[in-house]
């Protein structure tokens, strides 16, 4: 009898994503995920973006405040949101754009 549905996997949605954001899926971590998006998109990269919620694999990249921007690996930013200008200018460095 399935009342409640299922519940939902907490971890990494997409684990070889290149542009990751950590954050347990607050708003303001909504708001980053939307925000790096449209900076991908403005800056013509059609990169995958993943969500990390599990606080371990969020403390393994050293992050210890959320949201978080990941690129290619590297933390860029964690502990407050960006706007679409940030994000895209830390993408561009960390990509060499």
């Amino acid at each position: 009898m399935g009342l409640f549905g299922s519940k939902k996997k907490v971890g990494e949605d997409h684990p070889n994503a290149p542009v990751k954001v950590l954050g347990s899926g607050c708003a303001k971590c909504n708001t980053l995920e939307d925000v790096t998006r449209q900076a991908l998109a403005e800056l013509g990269l059609d990169l995958e973006v993943g969500h990390v919620t599990d606080f371990s694999q969020i403390a393994a990249y050293g992050v210890m405040t959320t949201p978080a921007l990941v690129v290619d690996g590297k933390v860029l930013s964690a502990g407050r949101s960006l706007t679409k200008g940030e994000a895209m200018e830390l993408i561009r460095k960390a990509r060499g754009l």
